[in-house]
């Protein structure tokens, strides 16, 4: 079997409210293989988003271990986690996140660019991505001329630039109307098995759950496989 892009053991997460800890996770296990799609369902408040920030490295836990590619988050410094996640992991949010005063083209092209690729390598594999999410006559636009679900297409785009081995979306097309949501999803699931990208969708919509390999329920800080 492939061994895990991504794996946590015992992971836990505290925070203080005055003289009081809330435990929002409790000694999680879970692992994340290539090409997986997983769907992370919860009431609001469950600590879905925390999770994913966590399997990320863009907070650090109160307990446990993360490890990516067999790294542990914990062992290293910001800048080897900036370099780790630009290069391994993708980010999609609710809210696209764009740059307003850049075009298309641009926005995609920046996790490239960060990495130290030159401009026209950049611009050329950016183009690239947005001829896959259909935006190929839309590159010079800037976002704010585009509509909302050219935007998250968009943002899709830049979180698959670097190939990376795992995407994480936090409810990627909650703030779309039902149409457009299925159009989204289904461009994400057909990159998916493109790229054999491993997907993570926190997502409040069963339906949407129900698309996937498998979908895992958090609850009172523990994470436990849906039957369903």
């Amino acid at each position: 079997m492939n061994k895990p892009l991504i794996e946590c053991r015992q992971l836990s997460k505290s925070y203080r409210d005055g003289k009081t800890s809330v435990d929002v996770l409790k000694a999680i296990d879970f692992s994340i293989y290539p090409g997986e799609r997983i769907a992370i369902i919860g009431p609001s408040g469950s600590g879905k988003s925390t999770l994913l920030h966590l399997l990320g490295g863009l907070d650090n836990p109160t307990g446990g271990q993360i490890c990516i590619n067999e790294m542990d988050w914990q062992l290293m410094n910001e800048k080897k986690r900036c370099t780790i996640r630009n290069q391994n992991l993708g980010f999609v949010y609710q809210f696209h996140h764009l740059l307003p005063e850049f075009t298309a083209s641009e926005n995609v092209a920046m996790p490239l660019l960060l990495a130290g690729v030159d401009v026209m390598t950049a611009q050329k594999r950016s183009n690239e991505m947005l001829l896959e999410v259909g935006l190929s006559k839309r590159t010079l636009h800037k976002p704010g001329q585009l509509s909302g679900g050219e935007r998250q297409r968009v943002a899709i785009a830049r979180a698959l630039i670097n190939k990376p081995h795992c995407i994480f979306a936090d409810e990627p097309t909650g703030n779309l109307d039902q149409t457009t949501a299925a159009k989204v999803f289904e461009l994400m699931v057909n990159l998916n098995k493109q790229f054999e990208t491993a997907l993570v969708i926190v997502t409040h919509d069963l339906g949407l759950a129900n698309q996937m390999n498998r979908t895992m329920v958090l609850h009172e800080g523990t994470l436990i496989e849906s039957e369903v």
